[in-house]
């Protein structure tokens, strides 16, 4: 299926977003408005490694499972992603639930890989916004006018991590809450049903 021009652009910032990569630990008062920045930019170093490293589509998608195992912060937006049923799984449930998730991730945006070789992003500046840092970005698709990203990051972890994409206004952790929350309505609420889909699906 050809996708639509928006879902190709919200499909590659998730594939970037998932590749953002941490700084080493540090407190809470460490990270500043240049570390958010230079963060941001080193993480589109390494995913573009990836994006152009001729690896097969299996290993490509591996990769950025554990690019978004790492360095994103998997709890925050898998709990995000799951809703209010967050707070009444059990902690083996939940578990199972976001390494499907995880999983399901890697290969959602991995499977586009290629319409993203030859791109590029540039980081235009950054700023404190309450309790986390806004990295701002223009990002240049090949055939597509530029767009506007702004990447949330946050140390709240104990690492600098990325939890968030606002692209052209569109908030990524929303629309996924909303296509995870629609797979679980679809199981009745039953979560253990949506981490099997979760496995088979993306």
């Amino acid at each position: 299926m050809t996708l639509m021009p928006n879902e190709t652009r919200r499909g590659f910032l998730g594939l970037i977003g998932a590749g953002l990569v941490a700084v080493t630990a540090a407190p809470a008062w460490a990270l500043n408005t240049d570390e958010a920045r230079a963060l941001i930019q080193k993480s589109l170093d390494e995913v573009y490694a990836v994006i152009n490293s001729g690896q097969p589509p299996a290993q490509m998608f591996k990769t950025f499972e554990a690019i978004f195992a790492r360095y994103a912060d998997v709890d925050i937006i898998a709990r995000s992603a799951l809703g209010p049923a967050a707070r009444q799984a059990g902690a083996a449930e939940f578990a199972a639930y976001k390494q499907a998730f995880q999983g399901y991730i890697g290969r959602k945006y991995g499977k586009r890989f290629r319409e993203f070789i030859g791109s590029k992003i540039e980081v235009t500046g950054a700023k404190k916004v309450k309790s986390f840092y806004a990295v701002t970005s223009v990002a240049y698709l090949k055939g597509r006018s530029p767009m506007e990203v702004e990447w949330h990051v946050s140390d709240k972890s104990g690492q600098s991590r990325y939890f968030n994409i606002i692209i052209e206004g569109v908030n990524m952790l929303a629309s996924e809450r909303a296509e995870v929350g629609a797979m679980l309505a679809k199981r009745g609420g039953d979560i253990a049903a949506l981490t099997a889909d979760l496995e088979k699906a993306g």
